[in-house]
């Protein structure tokens, strides 16, 4: 893969990551889990109570993997359901445009997580560590420790 593409997914990566671990520290801080119930209820969500208490994590642990391209596929997929689930539960009625409350931005985040669902976090992700073999990232280490001292 190319580095600008590996850039773009970077930048994907931090877009969605940073913007849905902020939507769950919005959560926490100013409507507080059990605004997050209420909400959820009112809307008929089933298992609101439950709901109410993963939403806001789901949405910050996601999206700090998602930041570090740690479990990006998984971290991705989960924030890819909750930003289609508040399309169909609170904005699809209104319509497209987000001034109105519409959908536009929620689709835009879970199109964001589709994508990354299908590419994965590209080279500067802590998934492409990991999966290199244990021989490449010794020798990377070496590498970069004998440049060092020359």
């Amino acid at each position: 893969m190319s580095t600008s593409a590996n850039a773009a997914l970077l930048i994907l990566r931090i877009a969605l990551g940073a913007t849905m671990l902020l939507h769950g520290v919005q959560k926490l801080t100013t409507t507080g889990i059990g605004g997050v119930q209420e909400m959820l209820g009112g809307l008929g969500v089933p298992l609101a109570d439950v709901a109410g208490v993963a939403l806001p994590f789901v949405e910050i642990g996601a999206g700090a993997l998602l930041i570090a391209g740690l479990f990006t596929r998984v971290a991705a997929a989960l924030l890819a359901i909750v930003s289609l689930g508040a399309m169909f539960t609170v904005h699809f009625t209104a319509g497209f445009f987000a001034q109105d409350g519409g959908y536009e931005f929620v689709l835009v985040l879970a199109l964001l997580g589709i994508a990354l669902v299908l590419t994965g976090g590209g080279r500067w992700a802590v998934d492409a560590l990991l999966r290199r073999p244990r021989s490449a990232r010794t020798a990377s280490t070496e590498r970069h420790a004998v440049a060092q001292t020359a």
